[in-house]
């Protein structure tokens, strides 16, 4: 004799492990967030960064592949250098962002403000940690994937400019790794960084590298 047992108690037992699973692994990638944050003060690594246009009528998207270095020393600064397939620097120094176009012979520079805290870089250079982080972006974990747990960052302020950036991130402990920003901005346009040999804190990291001098003879628009 078979012994009936009620439909909506396994209904509910299987439920509250689907919820235990989702709040375990929200935990989870916030709390790798939060490891990274704490312990990441400066860092460095190789970048390959696909653009992707938002599709036009019956256009197929158009998309944009770059690949450099990109480095970054808390509290406010960082440096994009992109070798391929041309030559553009974007250095924070603390004071002065500076975007050099080596091809167009021009260097723009903009005082740094509050606007390094809005941007994807912005969140390694200038987030002290997560609470920090939380004033300005609203944070939601996502499902893990290949091993990569994944935060999604919405920005508080709606004149950022930014729809959302994700951070994918991999490890645990001591040994988190950040491995991909992901970002799409207001206009739809997509931006996906993939980082490759990242070395957290790096000994031979100088502060020099954050320091920008305008090639001579090179046009300058402040």
């Amino acid at each position: 004799m078979s012994v009936q047992r009620p439909r909506g108690l396994w209904f509910g037992f299987l439920l509250s492990v689907c919820l235990w699973g989702s709040a375990w692994a929200q935990a989870d990638a916030l709390q790798s967030l939060a490891a990274f944050l704490q312990q990441a003060q400066s860092g460095r690594a190789e970048f390959t960064q696909t653009v992707t246009q938002p599709p036009k009528g019956d256009q197929a998207p158009k998309q944009k592949i770059s690949q450099g270095q990109f480095s970054f020393q808390r509290p406010d600064r960082f440096r994009f250098e992109y070798r391929k397939p041309f030559v553009q620097v974007i250095v924070a120094d603390g004071k002065t962002l500076w975007f050099y176009d080596a091809d167009l012979e021009q260097v723009s520079a903009r005082p740094q403000g509050p606007l390094l805290a809005q941007t994807p870089a912005g969140i390694l250079a200038s987030a002290r940690n997560l609470s920090d982080l939380q004033q300005r972006f609203e944070l939601r974990a996502e499902p893990t994937a290949d091993g990569v747990r994944w935060v999604r960052a919405t920005p508080r302020a709606t004149e950022s400019g930014l729809q959302s950036v994700r951070l994918g991130l991999r490890g645990e402990g001591g040994l988190v790794e950040l491995v991909e920003i992901d970002t799409t901005d207001s206009f739809g346009q997509r931006s996906q960084i993939r980082f490759e040999r990242f070395e957290l804190n790096p000994a031979g990291l100088a502060r020099e590298t954050f320091v920008f001098v305008p090639p001579k003879g090179v046009e300058v628009t402040r």
